[in-house]
């Protein structure tokens, strides 16, 4: 199951600063609607995310009806990324 997408990054200055980009409407109720057969609790869903050259595995996580992407330090800094980027984003969602 594949999913491609545009997004923004943005810093999360919550309790526990992060940096995430939003997966758009259309691609998360997609997600949404396998949900209930690849989350592993929590509504978190597992993927294998591409930017650029940086391929990596983290967990979507549901927020206002949406999925966030994480993006750690190291792919940010592997492919030169910052706050308020535009990026493409490839995922596949790992079962």
């Amino acid at each position: 199951m594949d999913v491609q997408f545009s997004g923004i990054i943005f810093n999360w200055r919550g309790p526990s600063p992060y940096f995430f980009v939003t997966v758009p409407t259309e691609e998360s109720d997609y997600l949404k609607s396998i949900s209930g057969a690849v989350t592993y609790g929590w509504g978190m869903i597992p993927v294998t995310a591409q930017i650029g050259e940086t391929v990596w595995t983290t967990s979507l996580f549901p927020k206002d009806g949406r999925y966030l992407l994480p993006l750690k330090d190291k792919i940010r800094h592997a492919e030169t990324l910052s706050e308020g980027d535009t990026i493409f984003v490839q995922m596949t969602v790992t079962l």
